[in-house]
């Protein structure tokens, strides 16, 4: 033992790489044990739902997902393999997994699909938004947007989870609460925003749109990858090279909140027989007084607005979600122009975190309807769920309460409270 000692003493570099080597690799399995651990517990609570008896006559359950390989710098594919299609599939539904090859690829398979009974999205913001896109714009899409909408989030940008799900910081965990909340079968509804260009056709966003340097600057802070934890300083500060300060100039036109009518039952009441109806009808028929002249429509009422920003947001309340708001809106938020280089580089970095936080001295506005008139030759891109377009004049149009997507049971709880208080 003392010689053991004298040659680790005599050799303390190579003993110090290998403690060090052994504490991480212990570590690292350590960490692989608790994953197939965590793995094992949901598969065994999705078990329990394939156990589930069914009457012969009812057909199983068909869910169909989306799956965007390339999510997560193409790790998307293997962590849905491993934490959320042995979930699905011990659930007892009939899935089908449609893999996309290349962006856009998920509207177009969209405008094809057949019916089904549950639509999975599996990716991240990019994915979701090209799913719901594809979604309405189906001329059928007042059938197919009743269809609830399970999200798994395998990308590197998942707005909707801090929605839907507990936050955690293991990655299986969360993938396994997103698919089983998927099982448990709770929803809830989200708003979607209508993005219609002058010739395209509309986009459809479930977070919202930014136009202005933040977002331009926050596009390239991969550039920097070099610079480690000083990347997002680095993007933002060069970005201040440019002509400054950096102003957007814009007209925008707007409606304000419309009045949350009340909510439909889900399970419409049985038809009575043709005797009633028949009765009813005539009975209607006979005492309907004598028609009246229709007034004619008020006008809407839009407010106009110039504006010289150096952001320009419109977002949903998804992430502030309130499932007993009275009226339905969405955030319109105009950052100053007159902020200073070292503000910009210090709020770009919490603006990486939260996109569509609007800082102290904005203006705010609540619109369920709005119009944005850019002046010829605006240059930039606009970013929609994460997701890059061209700049150009829009339309914006909120359609609240549009999609139901599954929630876990526990956040809908917290919402509720929330709502409560």
């Amino acid at each position: 033992a003392v010689k053991v000692l004298r040659t680790l003493r005599n050799h303390w570099k190579k003993t110090t790489f290998g403690v060090c080597l052994l504490s991480w690799g212990g570590n690292w399995l350590y960490g692989k044990h608790c994953d197939n651990l965590l793995r094992r517990a949901a598969c065994e609570e999705a078990q329990a739902f394939g156990n589930q008896l069914i009457p012969s006559s009812m057909p199983l359950k068909k869910a169909t997902v989306f799956l965007n390989p390339a999510a997560c710098k193409g790790k998307a594919r293997d962590l849905f393999e491993k934490n959320a299609a042995p979930i699905l599939h011990l659930s007892g539904m009939d899935v089908t997994v449609v893999k996309t090859d290349y962006e856009g690829q998920a509207k177009k398979l969209l405008e094809l699909m057949e019916s089904t009974d549950l639509i999975i999205i599996a990716g991240g913001d990019g994915t979701v938004q090209e799913v719901i896109t594809g979604l309405l714009r189906r001329a059928d899409e007042a059938v197919f947007s009743k269809i609830p909408i399970g999200f798994i989030p395998l990308g590197k940008t998942c707005t909707l989870s801090h929605t839907l799900y507990p936050e955690s910081t293991n990655q299986v965990q969360h993938i396994a609460n997103a698919t089983l909340a998927i099982l448990k079968g709770e929803t809830v509804p989200l708003d979607v925003l209508q993005i219609k260009g002058e010739k395209e056709q509309p986009v459809f966003a479930v977070t919202g749109l930014r136009w202005g340097s933040y977002r331009d600057a926050g596009v390239k802070v991969s550039k920097y990858w070099y610079l480690g934890p000083l990347k997002t300083k680095a993007a933002h500060f060069f970005s201040t090279f440019k002509e400054w300060p950096q102003k957007h100039q814009a007209a925008l036109m707007y409606l304000g909140p419309t009045e949350r009518p009340p909510e439909e039952p889900e399970e419409k009441p049985s038809r009575p027989p043709l005797y009633v109806r028949l009765y009813r009808r005539l009975r209607l028929y006979w005492s309907s007084p004598p028609k009246e002249i229709p007034q004619e429509v008020t006008p809407e009422d839009w407010e106009e607005l110039k504006l010289s920003t150096i952001e320009l947001s419109i977002a949903t309340r998804n992430r502030q979600l309130d499932l007993t708001r009275t009226e339905d809106f969405m955030d319109i938020c105009i950052e100053a122009d007159t902020v200073s280089k070292g503000q910009f580089v210090n709020r770009g970095s919490q603006k990486m975190r939260d996109p569509h936080m609007c800082p102290e001295g904005s203006q705010c506005i609540q619109a369920s309807r709005c119009i944005l008139q850019l002046p010829e030759g605006t240059e930039g891109s606009f970013g929609i769920d994460n997701e890059e377009y061209e700049a150009m004049p829009v339309e914006v149009k909120l359609l609240p309460r549009k999609l139901r997507f599954f929630c876990d049971p526990r956040r809908r709880e917290q919402m509720l409270h929330t709502s409560v208080q």
